[in-house]
């Protein structure tokens, strides 16, 4: 029987696992310059965590969740996004009470959600995100903010577009739901099933239907930004000049609410204007979920944090055709001719390694000319040559594959050699 990949999943082979291994590095990179320390959580969690935090009325609980029952019929969810179990790793760990606050994390890993599979999106993908938990300065939202934007173009990414919008603290939020239901509820009828649901659970998601995106109604809808009251104005103002400041373009957009509910204040997203890069032009996107931390059992700490997708990424990068400046080849291949050169390899193909070089040698008994040829196929810089004059020399005839230049090099020597020389 020939298995096939479920779908919506995708095996990274190499060739290609070299461009994620590169942006997996720009982002450790650039998370230790800004001092976010890796979390690792469990790839399944608890059901109830997401139900909590995600909120029931979100398309990723009702919709897309891998959800099952363990031996013992305890519900559990493998995980459809990074906050949650970052936060709950933050409570039941009690990382409040360690010295440096806020706590500033970030994670690479495999989420999972049952959505329709297209380019760029897959029912397993990775994701990197950063959280920072304990403070109410908006400069830490125009930081996150920064960070992401950074990585971006740290991969040569030119053609982003920053959105940003505030969602208001609890009590502009109630004044905007309200405001919302009034507007919608006369014609709620018109609105997909989905929409008619949130009515009265989550009006503000209503805004970020896919369906009924082109609806009047959407275009005249109360803007949050006409409800919001002083001290949450003042915030977003205050964000808004540290982008400035920082020299990060943005545009502001009422009508961004981000697809979960635990967001409120700071909501972005970061898109792509590549031409070709596709309908849905989203990249990353994050937010300030300030009462998440207390809703999980934790202290009343304030948190804001961003999501990308590496699929995303990637996509990005080819849209615009950008070359990464991967390193290819190997550093030296070892070529034998007879039985006793073959075993000499072996421990100076280890020395070699050691040494910290990139080093190969034939394993199928190849002639010569074979040898050579896997040689430029692994795009080897050097490749030693080794047979019975060299070994009663103790050496190996050295050819540099760029210049074509051969010199005679003793073996116990090859290795500091190759080093001087790379």
């Amino acid at each position: 029987m020939a298995y096939q990949i479920p779908r919506g999943t995708q095996d990274i082979l190499p060739g290609e696992v070299e461009k994620w291994q590169f942006i997996e590095e720009k982002a450790r990179e650039i998370c230790k310059s800004y001092q976010y320390k890796e979390i690792r959580t469990p790839i399944f969690e608890h059901t109830e965590l997401f139900l909590r935090s995600v909120g029931e009325s979100t398309d990723i609980v009702q919709k897309e969740m891998y959800t099952f029952e363990d031996r013992k019929g305890r519900s559990i969810t493998l995980r459809p996004e990074g906050t949650a179990a970052a936060v709950r790793a933050f409570v039941e760990k009690k990382m409040h009470v360690q010295p440096e606050q806020p706590v500033k994390l970030y994670y690479i890993g495999p989420m999972f959600r049952y959505e329709r599979p297209q380019a760029g999106r897959y029912r397993q993908f990775v994701q990197f995100g950063i959280e920072a938990i304990g403070s109410n300065d908006p400069s830490i939202d125009a930081e996150v903010i920064s960070l992401a934007m950074e990585l971006y173009k740290s991969a040569g990414l030119k053609n982003l577009k920053l959105v940003i919008n505030s969602l208001g603290d609890p009590e502009s939020r109630k004044a905007h739901r309200e405001a919302l239901v009034n507007h919608f509820e006369p014609r709620i009828g018109e609105f997909c099933h989905d929409c008619q649901n949130r009515l009265h659970t989550n009006p503000l998601r209503i805004l970020d239907c896919k369906k009924d995106r082109g609806h009047e109604l959407m275009a005249s809808a109360p803007s949050i930004l006409d409800y919001l009251n002083e001290e949450s104005k003042a915030y977003f103002d205050k964000v808004q000049s540290y982008l400035s400041a920082l020299a990060i373009p943005f545009t502001v957009d009422k009508n961004l609410v981000r697809g979960l509910d635990y967001y409120n204040h700071t909501a972005f997203e970061i898109m792509s204007d590549a031409d070709g890069f596709g309908a849905i032009t989203t990249l990353a996107g994050g937010g300030r979920y300030n009462g998440l931390v207390e809703s999980m059992g934790g202290p009343s700490l304030p948190g804001i944090g961003f999501a990308l997708s590496i699929e995303r990424f990637l996509a990005a990068i080819e849209a615009e055709n950008i070359q990464l400046p991967i390193k290819e080849g190997i550093d030296c291949f070892i070529v034998t001719m007879g039985e006793k050169a073959k075993d000499r390899s072996v421990p100076l193909l280890r020395d070699l390694r050691k040494a910290g070089l990139a080093a190969e040698k034939d394993y199928e008994d190849k002639k010569m000319k074979g040898q050579f040829k896997s040689a430029d196929r692994l795009k080897a810089r050097f490749v030693a040559v080794i047979g019975d004059d060299e070994l009663v020399k103790n050496a190996a005839a050295l050819k540099d594959m760029e210049t074509g230049e051969q010199k005679e090099i003793s073996l116990d020597e090859l290795a500091e050699y190759l080093k001087q020389k790379l």
